[in-house]
């Protein structure tokens, strides 16, 4: 049975999410068929260079009182009332039942529901078969509710901030988990965290992935003292500790360079830190950069550093997938025990795994790495096997088509097994 697959995410293109991306690519290549839905436009001002080989159509989906259409119901001006209320007839002629069905949407936000309207109308004339979103926040929402208005089935991937930021409501995500005919998830701990919190019981935890065709592995043993870290300057980064790490490494009198690629909200917070500690000889912010020019420079370091925290308001990394490509060129990595990432960077083995907000075990670690080209190696070596074992997209795409046949209607008679590449 031919299924026809709505992705739905937050924004598209996003420059920090080239996991979907990768996920979409895989799928493409495997012969599945994608439409992209979107519910905001892009907001970057960089993107990554492998956007331009996804073939999938992107539908924006209609928001066109933007800033009211987030009011709820009971007080929509007169004219976002009448874009809802066409929005809703117009759903109901592709959705006979739709009237009977609109009381579910009790609760929800005027824009969810509106979204979710379009999107249901949309996805029947395209003929979706399954919906699938990104984190478990507003994509995942309107996808509820138009799998609802429609039949459809939807699953959704959960990553992080969507899992553990303080504004995650309980009821809500509770609702989701168990409307969704399967839930995906990025590691082991939040598979162990939505189990134990939510009594999820159909979560499976399947890795982000990468191509490795693309990523070739290159031995570190002989590479200048350059610490690259890659990452939007925000705080559970972790990069105001990595600054005072240099401050360290450039008090003992280590040799290095530290490049900083990314922006972000903190940025000029940690420029004052960079003048102020007297480090603008030896750390630079160079400002967002295109994927392969990341990749050159993940090949010219010694270390990649990636000492994320737990933010103060519980928003914290699942398992970036910057890691990842670090890794799989050859790139020793540190990082800390923040969610998941261990079951990436084991300490010792595939990387070196330091204490949150401890600058000087950072420091410590980046001058192991920094001198020390056979430890380089030995991690490097393991990383990278690591990585085809258990982060080929190939391999974890078709684990996720699995889960897609799965869900639809006639399942036990249509399933077929997705062969892996």
């Amino acid at each position: 049975m031919a299924i026809r697959i709505g992705y739905i995410l937050k924004r598209y293109p996003r420059y920090s999410e080239t996991f979907v991306v990768n996920e979409i690519l895989a799928h493409e290549a495997a012969g599945l068929d994608i439409e992209i839905f979107a519910l905001r436009p892009p907001c970057d001002t960089h993107f990554q260079n492998i956007i331009s080989q996804v073939r999938a159509t992107v539908n924006y989906i209609r928001k066109p009182i933007q800033g009211r259409m987030s009011e709820s119901l009971n007080s929509l001006t007169p004219t976002a009332a009448s874009y809802f209320w066409a929005e809703l007839q117009e759903a109901s002629k592709v959705i006979p039942d739709f009237w009977s069905k609109l009381a579910y949407a009790q609760g929800e936000q005027a824009s969810t529901v509106y979204q979710a309207a379009w999107l249901a109308r949309e996805a029947r004339i395209k003929g979706i078969t399954h919906f699938h979103a990104h984190f478990g926040t507003v994509a995942t929402s309107v996808a509820r509710l138009a799998s609802h208005f429609t039949g459809i089935p939807y699953t959704f991937t959960a990553h992080a901030k969507d899992i553990f930021h303080e504004s995650v409501e309980f009821e809500d995500m509770q609702r989701k988990l168990k409307d969704a005919a399967t839930v995906v998830t990025v590691s082991d701990y939040n598979l162990n965290y939505l189990q134990k919190t939510y009594g999820a019981k159909r979560v499976q935890r399947i890795y982000n992935g990468l191509n490795l065709r693309q990523l070739q592995y290159s031995s570190p043993v002989d590479r200048p003292p350059l610490i690259l870290s890659v990452a939007r300057l925000i705080e559970k980064k972790g990069l105001s500790i990595l600054i005072d790490a240099c401050a360290i490494l450039k008090r003992i009198n280590c040799d290095f360079q530290c490049q900083i690629v990314g922006t972000g909200s903190l940025e000029a917070v940690l420029q004052q830190k960079i003048q102020d500690l007297g480090l603008q000889s030896t750390v630079e912010i160079v400002g967002p950069r295109p994927q392969n020019d990341v990749f050159q420079l993940m090949q010219q370091a010694a270390v990649f550093a990636a000492p994320y925290i737990i933010g103060q308001d519980g928003n914290r990394d699942g398992l970036p997938t910057v890691l990842l490509e670090a890794m799989a060129l050859g790139t020793p990595c540190i990082s800390t025990d923040v969610t998941g990432i261990p079951e990436l960077v084991r300490d010792r083995q595939t990387g070196l795994i330091v204490p949150q907000h401890d600058a000087e075990q950072l420091a410590i670690a980046l001058q192991q790495l920094l001198t020390n080209p056979a430890l380089r190696v030995k991690l490097s070596t393991q990383a990278r096997q690591l990585i085809e074992s258990e982060f080929d997209i190939h391999r974890n795409s078709a684990a996720l088509r699995a889960i897609f046949h799965a869900a639809e209607p006639n399942a036990a008679m249509t399933l077929k097994v997705v062969q892996e590449v």
